[in-house]
């Protein structure tokens, strides 16, 4: 193991305090800190030293991917690391998004690809309704091989915002560290259509019925309130935010209306599941389900992408069309996920997909360590305490907000001390 050194995002929406204060830094910090990435995503590679200077965990797995990632993952994932590790830390609400499945987000990717080097003239002006024609692995091959036929007669780039930056999906796993709240998924549309009804705003009786129509409903619902006029939007927003509605919805929806007084996301927020968690609770976020996180900090794991489709509460770029299309609009269970015991002092969170997996273990200076034999490389974060992370190649200490990262060809994860720590890896 050696010290793993990430880095940090500086998102309007993150904390001058809670990353801070988690490494032992002054508070506040001189700006904004949303994330702290652990990982050898190319948007923010974490580093290690060599030889007295810092070089990327990325440039690393690219000069020795055998050694860094093993012969199984490389197998599976290619040469690159299939997850990233975050710490994020959110002092006001995040955009309404989703993210793609594996299949949409290849050919999501390819479709965007095969205009990228197309020359200006040549682009189709409706890029979404481009996007929406690819929508199976063979026909995402077909639109690589036309992507690389064009790109050979022009050179023109094409500028502008995508949604699809890589042909990957992001299934993301949420672990609170302080109180954390977020809203996740679809509830049952009824008690969303007496949500928007309680306003009593006359313009959203059209809403209010396809809710009350079921889950068959949903979709209509949203495509009604993201496609609003745009010049009708503030007057709606305003009548919601001064309406004599009291309880948690009317104050969800007056707290974003203050942030976004002219979007309708603030009330496509309402047809969520809003969830708070306490610390050591988690949220798992598959595919297609729309969420936006509130407050709060926590751990979070995902696939390594950086594919994320906005609907509203963000400045950032929106593409309701290609939004509607990958949005799962079945009902979502309950969010929440617990956590199984594997190990004394040792708990997973299971999660449907192999790019990742993450254990938090707690150790204890009276107890045993703890033995974990874990596939492929290994990232592992103090959270409180102090630890010991020894891999049979090297062992290091790690402080709070500390992190280390392992190779493939390192022996089980030995882990000692007192304190807790998350270890990610993957879940092949």
């Amino acid at each position: 193991m050696e010290l793993l050194y990430g880095s940090i995002r500086d998102y309007a929406w993150g904390s001058r305090s809670a990353i801070a204060e988690l490494q032992g830094r002054p508070v506040p910090s001189a700006g904004p800190e949303a994330e702290l990435w652990l990982g050898a995503h190319p948007g923010g590679p974490a580093t290690v030293d060599r030889a007295g200077e810092r070089m990327s965990l990325t440039d690393l797995l690219v000069a020795e991917p055998d050694h860094w990632l093993g012969d199984q993952v490389v197998d599976r994932f290619g040469t690159r690391l299939p997850f990233l590790l975050k710490v994020l830390a959110a002092d006001a609400p995040l955009s309404l998004q989703a993210h793609p499945d594996a299949e949409q987000a290849q050919a999501g990717y390819a479709a965007e690809q095969a205009l990228v080097d197309l020359p200006a003239a040549q682009v189709p002006v409706d890029l979404p309704a481009a996007q929406a024609r690819v929508g199976s692995p063979a026909e995402a091959a077909a639109a690589s091989v036309v992507g690389a036929a064009q790109a050979a007669v022009g050179t023109g780039r094409v500028q502008g915002p995508r949604n699809y930056v890589d042909p990957y999906h992001k299934p993301e796993l949420l672990v609170a560290l302080t109180p954390f709240d977020a809203l996740c998924g679809f509830r049952d549309p009824g008690v969303s259509a007496t949500a928007v009804a309680g306003f009593g705003v006359p313009e959203l009786s059209p809403v209010v019925a396809a809710l009350r129509a079921g889950p068959a409903g949903l979709r209509e619902a949203v495509r009604t309130l993201l496609t609003w006029p745009d010049g009708d939007r503030a007057g709606l927003i305003e009548a919601v935010r001064t309406a004599d509605v009291a309880g948690p919805d009317a104050e969800l929806a007056r707290e974003l209306a203050v942030r976004y007084p002219a979007d309708p996301g603030v009330l496509v927020a309402l047809l969520l599941h809003h969830v708070r968690l306490t610390p050591g609770e988690a949220i798992w976020m598959p595919a297609g389900n729309l969420h936006a996180y509130l407050r709060g900090c926590g751990v979070e794991i995902m696939a390594a992408s950086d594919n994320v489709l906005r609907g509203g509460l963000t400045p950032k770029h929106v593409d309701v069309d290609e939004l509607l299309r990958v949005l799962c609009f079945e009902v979502l269970g309950d969010p929440v996920i617990v956590a199984r015991p594997v190990a004394p002092g040792v708990v997973r969170w299971p999660v449907p997909v192999d790019d990742f997996a993450l254990h938090r273990v707690t150790v204890e200076a009276a107890g045993p360590e703890v033995r974990l034999p874990l596939p492929g490389p290994r990232v592992v974060f103090c959270h409180s305490g102090k630890v010991a992370v020894d891999d049979g190649i090297g062992a290091v200490m790690l402080g709070p907000g500390q992190a280390a990262v392992g190779t493939a060809a390192a022996a089980a994860l030995v882990v000692s001390g007192t304190g807790a720590a998350f270890v990610a890896s993957c879940g092949i």
